[in-house]
């Protein structure tokens, strides 16, 4: 993988970068794609399966900004660590848990509670390494190139969907059963874990960029948050909506999959698996491809993100039954995923230009936050598509539709492209020569 144009980041730092990011976007769709099938061979109810990542979203938004904090005050690497770790246990956790259920060993209820619990550390200590690889690029990266940096990053979490769902099938070993993607899982985030700690460059951050822990108290203002900072605010609602999409479509894909094609969950697995590639394999396109070749600006990634999206859940809420309803399912799905493969390094470009050098880890952390809590209303749409199939598509592409008007209202959404400057020349060679020192 190439580094980003312009950038002082050495080739094998965006490596490390990406793969941190891959293998966690791998381990959690594959945990998204195999937890139908897991809630319904214990017998979870659809939409409790769903919730088990509610409270993990809830304490990812509450902890992003301190982990934010914490990287401007210890460095990058430690909270990547930090990140890798969480994951590792939490994924471990699960894992062994499942395994319970299947074995019958507790009632539903009582799995549901402990898997709930699991997936909470991921969301108090994996949200660490999130804006830590996020301020790592953003720092590394001139104003010009920000863009494609964050497109590039974002597709590591492109990646990880192809790979994970299918892998997660392969996964399945006959002794563990569908326990074995998370165990599996775990083993990967783990081998990370020692290669970020030992050829990741560990760059302290100087200290005029640090934060102190609380406000001056000296005469000084206290520091805005971000959600009422009229740079960021709009970028947070509009990846908040995306988001939420997205996510609520994820989730509600693979129930909407194992009816259509009216198998039983474990024989359903490859379908689902199939259909998630082909959306994962669009977003790559979107960020790798189509976002470089015609070299969109945040912008117009704003626009085309959601729109493309909205039509795209429309084609999957008319998607009919039988096996032609699978093939527009996927169709669909691919098309959504494509706009949300333009919409995500949208705001997150756009919120990374709107503020100076010295507030990327707080970005970070805000747009982690909302990349995160998203997660609690997916139980909502779940229960829509009980009710009636198509409602959760339709609500989604509402929604998008309702966020391609604000994109060409907003005023900062409107002027999200960055002016013609650069950054600080003598910042960036600090940055560069510091990074030359190899690795600890």
């Amino acid at each position: 993988m190439a580094t980003p144009a312009a950038s002082a980041l050495p080739r094998r730092s965006f490596a490390i970068i990406f793969a941190v990011s891959a293998a966690t976007a791998m381990g959690n769709t594959g945990l998204i794609s195999v937890l139908p099938a897991i809630g319904r061979s214990i017998g979870i109810p659809d939409p409790m399966v769903s919730a088990i990542f509610s409270l993990s979203a809830l304490l990812w938004a509450f902890s992003s900004p301190g982990w934010a904090r914490a990287s401007d005050r210890y460095g990058r690497k430690p909270l990547m660590l930090v990140g890798l770790a969480g994951f590792t246990i939490s994924m471990t956790l699960c894992g062994a848990v499942v395994s319970a259920g299947l074995r019958h060993l507790a009632t539903p209820m009582i799995i549901f509670v402990l898997l709930l619990l699991a997936r909470a550390l991921f969301g108090l200590f994996g949200a660490a390494s999130n804006p830590a690889t996020q301020a790592y690029v953003a720092e590394r990266t001139p104003l010009a190139g920000r863009t494609q940096a964050m497109a590039s990053l974002a597709g590591a979490f492109g990646l990880g969907t192809v790979i994970g769902p299918f892998l997660a099938p392969l996964f399945v070993f006959p002794v563990v059963g569908l326990a074995g993607p998370l165990f599996s899982f775990a083993l990967i985030a783990l081998a990370m874990l020692f290669v970020v700690w030992r050829f990741l460059p560990d760059q302290r951050v100087p200290l005029e960029a640090q934060r102190p822990r609380r406000p001056v108290v000296m005469g000084a203002p206290k520091e805005r948050p971000l959600w009422r900072d009229p740079r960021i605010t709009p970028f947070l609602i509009y990846g908040f909506i995306v988001a939420t999409c997205q996510t609520a479509q994820a989730q509600s894909l693979a129930f909407l999959i194992i009816d259509k094609v009216g198998l039983s969950p474990i024989a359903a697995q490859g379908y689902i698996a199939t259909a998630m590639m082909f959306g994962a394999v669009a977003g790559l396109l979107a960020q790798w491809g189509l976002i470089r070749m015609f070299e969109m600006t945040p912008r117009q990634l704003l626009r085309w993100g959601v729109a493309t999206a909205a039509a795209g859940n429309l084609i999957v809420a008319a998607a009919p039954s039988g096996d032609n309803g699978f093939y527009v399912v996927v169709a669909g799905y691919a098309l959504s995923s494509l706009g949300f493969g333009f919409a995500r390094p949208g705001f997150t470009a756009g919120s990374s230009i709107a503020v100076g050098i010295e507030e990327q880890a707080r970005v970070a952390g805000a747009i982690a936050a909302v990349n995160g809590i998203n997660v609690i209303f997916a139980p909502g749409f779940v229960f829509l598509y009980q009710h009636f199939g198509p409602a959760p598509f339709v609500l989604n592409a509402v929604l998008m539709l309702g966020m391609l008007v604000y994109a060409f209202r907003n005023t900062a959404l409107k002027n999200a492209d960055p002016q013609p400057a650069t950054r600080d020349a003598t910042t960036m060679a600090t940055i560069e020569k510091s990074d030359e020192g190899g690795a600890t």
